[in-house]
């Protein structure tokens, strides 16, 4: 037996633990990165023309923050399977996500090279409307050198508007936001809503713009309306108690919102990102066992996410 089978046996013997019906898509879904990230390592190791796992092991890494292997694993999916407009859009996100975590120096090639891919997912699938709306915001937030441009997001506003109207009004907004049009962005923060049927994205939108705005109690209001809104994005709970914690606002909504979100996690929204968060707020209303607790429920589906690791260090001492 070779070394390579030899390591791929040791680690399905460690994951035992995992039953065989449960895929990675669901692993994902439950916030089990660790678990996650075995499972496909084990499947391109045996399988190294496997681009959808490649790319769901990107995924798995973009989940804790982890840019380099994700951006390798991204790198492999796309490669493998040139035309794919999803792989694209991936590639594209991990390439932005280091490049804003990257020096001044090498955070402007990255950028291109999001650019570059949020363009190519557009050009192989024009009605992906997901990878419009990252390109949208690419062309809303990024400066000229790296290809940024508000005449560039509108465009994208456009074409958004014949295939999903909610997110052609979120980047329209985005662009206001930019040109300091407060009235306007806000006008189309509210077109957003209406065009999805008052979704909760739609409303977390609008409650950032809110609390950038400072009108503390609307923003407020407009979390406690998306919590009875439809749920067209589950993610939008976990947000929704991040903005309350950063806003050092109702705490106690915030945990009621986090408890609701882990009954039923899913992918855009971490379930160890939300322990750690729920963490986070015990630890600020001054419960340290809670706090404790949550962080290391956290560190269970994810050993190596630093902010948890941390915080737990924090609450020990």
């Amino acid at each position: 037996m070779t070394l390579q089978l030899l390591l791929i046996f040791a680690s399905l013997l460690h994951s035992s633990a995992i039953p065989a019906n449960v895929t990675p898509r669901q692993l994902l879904a439950e916030g089990r990165v660790d678990d996650a990230v075995r499972v496909l390592q084990q499947q391109v190791s045996l399988h190294p023309a496997d681009a959808e796992s490649f790319n769901l092991l990107c995924r798995a890494y973009f989940m804790a923050d982890a840019w380099d292997p994700a951006l390798e694993a991204c790198q492999r999916a796309a490669s493998l399977a040139p035309q794919s407009s999803m792989y694209q859009l991936w590639l594209g996100r991990v390439y932005g996500e280091k490049a804003d975590h990257s020096s001044i120096f090498s955070a402007p090639g990255l950028a291109k090279q999001a650019r570059s891919a949020f363009e190519r997912a557009v050009q192989l699938d024009p009605g992906n409307w997901e990878a419009r709306a990252d390109l949208g915001e690419f062309y809303a937030e990024a400066p000229g050198i790296v290809g940024g441009g508000k005449d560039k997001a509108r465009a994208q506003a456009d074409a958004l508007m014949r295939i999903n109207p909610a997110m052609g009004h979120w980047v329209l907004a985005r662009v206001a936001e930019k040109d300091k049009q407060a009235d306007v962005a806000e006008g189309e923060y509210r077109a957003e809503i209406a065009a999805s049927h008052s979704g909760a994205r739609a409303w977390l939108d609008l409650a950032g713009f809110l609390r950038h705005e400072k009108r503390y109690e609307e923003m407020k209001q407009a979390l406690r309306t998306l919590n009875s809104s439809l749920l067209d994005r589950p993610e939008a709970l976990l947000h929704a108690a991040q903005q309350l914690f950063r806003s050092d606002l109702d705490l106690p909504f915030a945990v009621g919102l986090l408890e609701r979100y882990l009954k039923a996690p899913v992918e855009d929204g971490p379930a160890f990102k939300a322990h750690d968060l729920l963490g986070q707020i015990y630890e600020k209303q001054g419960d340290r066992r809670a706090a404790a607790d949550e962080f290391r429920a956290a560190l269970a589906l994810a050993h190596s996410y630093t902010r948890a690791q941390e915080n737990l260090k924090r609450v020990e001492r």
